[in-house]
């Protein structure tokens, strides 16, 4: 069910790509696309972690959310997507809280990690950690209050403008002296919207932004 992206790669990285183990933190506008493309390109293994359910508010720019899956845990809806699929892919999923105390226990035997959280702690936390063990990963900044996806980029987190949570982000590693290479999806836009109250959004840009995210880690290991 491969054969179009085996044509573009080879048989030999899709074999590659069905040994790769991917943890996925945060699974809403951006994590859930990030998580639909991954399981697209033959990833065998995907850990799903977020502890949201489905509500009304997301249905504008969730892949998860319809009215029929109102109510329910996301990371469910997206292992029930990806079973339906019938690539292959293996699906683990936890409801719990990221924070520092636990997160090593989902880096063990993991290749690649997807942040795409929206909790400042939580992102630092799991950088650092990545960065302690030499895991890849990509992370997203913040996708809210944008409007052009053509402005997104995969780029160095010392290299971002105009995005208040890579501001923030790189104050604290900073702050921290972490060493090592942060790669992260950012956008150069200017956010649309001033003193919002609740963040805008759109179907879009998070869309690009997880595609993205899903894009980083499949290059990168067929490239490996």
């Amino acid at each position: 069910m491969l054969e179009r992206l085996s044509l573009l790669v080879g048989e030999d990285k899709i074999e590659k790509l069905h040994g790769t183990r991917v943890l996925v933190v945060g699974v809403g506008g951006v994590g859930g696309y990030a998580v639909e493309a991954l399981a697209r390109s033959g990833i065998g293994y995907l850990y799903l972690i977020d502890h949201d359910t489905v509500e009304e508010s997301n249905i504008n720019r969730q892949i998860v959310a319809l009215k029929s899956t109102l109510g329910k845990y996301k990371v469910d809806v997206l292992k029930e997507r990806i079973e339906d699929m019938g690539l292959g892919t293996r699906v683990d999923v936890s409801y719990e809280f990221l924070t520092q105390n636990n997160l090593d226990n989902y880096l063990e035997n993991i290749d690649y990690v997807v942040d795409a959280c929206d909790t400042l702690k939580t992102k630092f936390s799991l950088i650092e950690s990545c960065l302690a063990r030499n895991i890849p990963f990509i992370s997203c900044m913040g996708t809210g209050n944008k409007l052009d996806p053509s402005q997104l980029e995969i780029t160095e987190l010392e290299k971002t403008s105009y995005d208040p949570l890579a501001k923030k982000l790189r104050k604290m590693v900073k702050d921290a002296k972490l060493k090592g290479k942060i790669m992260v999806v950012s956008s150069k836009e200017a956010k649309q919207v001033q003193n919002e109250k609740v963040i805008p959004s759109n179907s879009f840009v998070p869309a690009t932004a997880g595609m993205l995210c899903a894009s980083y880690i499949v290059r990168k290991e067929i490239e490996d």
